[in-house]
């Protein structure tokens, strides 16, 4: 690893990059070790690359228990390798315990000291969906297909009579931010009878399924990740976006940062694809355009190629989702439409740091001892 420098401000990088890429994260703690303390929990693995489900667990017991400091590390660990965990039934979970739980998740696990939950830019927008309780939180999004079809209305939209292409779907929450989120919590309060569905693709085993000499060329690249919307939409409302948001570093409204195409995980100090794709990622940064477009789409490949990478989440009322955005990608199923009901969910997001490559950092099959078959 390249000789490092002393810390810069906001807890960012320590100066030391490779191809122009940050290799640490001086507030960033080494690799955490999980120590035991959730083995009292009974849970099932999703798949045996991807997710965890904690059927009987609340979330509030983690919260209260005497040692749960402790607890919240340890999950956050659990999070942060298998990509996503899963809790049922959590009709006790209020939105302040919700933030809580979700900032400390991030603060838990060497998140910088000077961050917290994201704050949504467009929260001042009038078409800004209420709480259940009627009340607004800049750091909780509403999800709602049909309130995001009149906040998002400057957004450029397919053609009616061309079919819908999912794979657009596909992203990490606010890569669109200099500090992107690091752990996100979303809580369905309503949920139709079946459809909207979301899924998780581990960005983990996706670095794995690169051949080693591409592998060390993508280790190379970054991303643009802009997403213009949301200065046109405060644009067209007359308002001003908000900022900060989380970060000292997410401020103004330019919103298209680059992230290296490769990152490490800070938790598990494993490699992860990252800003290879998404719906945020516009461009392959110093590559020609058919490159760019190759790059992704075979990341994208990837992904649609390899469904034991992917975790799916079939909701129902109170359920809840904790992922980790750092090494895993995610989309819902826009399929709501077809059936009776409403899909409503609230979502809080921390965030973390500015993503790094620590060029001496294994990947999960290597940190793990697993053979490519």
């Amino acid at each position: 690893m390249p000789s490092t420098t002393e810390p810069i401000s906001n807890g960012t990088t320590n100066g030391a990059k490779f191809h122009g890429i940050p290799t640490s994260c001086p507030s960033c703690p080494e690799a955490l070790k999980y120590s035991g303390s959730l083995d009292q929990y009974e849970y099932f693995e999703i798949t045996p690359i991807i997710g965890r489900e904690y059927p009987a667990v609340k979330v509030t017991d983690i919260l209260n228990a005497p040692n749960f400091e402790q607890q919240i590390r340890d999950l956050a660990i659990i999070i942060s390798e298998r990509g996503v965990v899963f809790f049922r039934d959590q009709d006790n979970l209020n939105v302040a315990d919700q933030k809580r739980f979700c900032d400390l998740v991030g603060k838990f696990s060497g998140r910088p000291e000077e961050n917290g939950l994201h704050v949504h830019p467009i929260y001042r927008d009038p078409g800004n969906l209420c709480l259940p309780d009627g009340t607004t939180d800049e750091n909780i999004y509403v999800i709602n297909s049909e309130a995001q079809k009149k906040i998002y209305k400057t957004m450029a939209r397919r053609t009616p009579d061309e079919p819908r292409d999912l794979s657009r779907e596909w992203h990490s929450d606010s890569t669109f931010e200099t500090v992107p989120s690091d752990f996100s919590f979303l809580k369905m309060e309503e949920s139709p009878p079946h459809g909207g569905d979301t899924l998780w693709c581990s960005g983990y085993e996706v670095y794995d399924r690169i051949s080693p000499s591409f592998r060390a060329y993508l280790e190379t690249l970054t991303a643009t990740c802009a997403q213009p919307v949301f200065r046109s939409a405060a644009t067209a409302g007359n308002y001003e976006v908000m900022s900060p948001r989380g970060s000292p570093l997410n401020t103004g409204d330019e919103f298209a940062p680059s992230h290296p195409v490769v990152r490490t995980n800070r938790i598990t100090g494993w490699k992860s694809i990252f800003a290879g794709v998404g719906l945020h990622v516009t461009k392959i940064n110093g590559v020609y355009s058919f490159e760019d477009q190759m790059i992704r789409d075979y990341i994208m490949r990837l992904i649609t190629r390899n469904h034991d990478c992917i975790a799916r989440m079939k909701w129902s009322k109170n359920a809840c989702a904790i992922w980790n955005n750092s090494c895993v990608w995610h989309a819902a199923t826009p399929d709501t439409h077809l059936v009776e009901g409403n899909r409503v969910g609230v979502r809080a997001s921390s965030i973390g740091e500015v993503p790094y490559l620590d060029p001496n950092s294994k990947s999960r099959r290597e940190a793990l001892g697993i053979p490519i078959v």
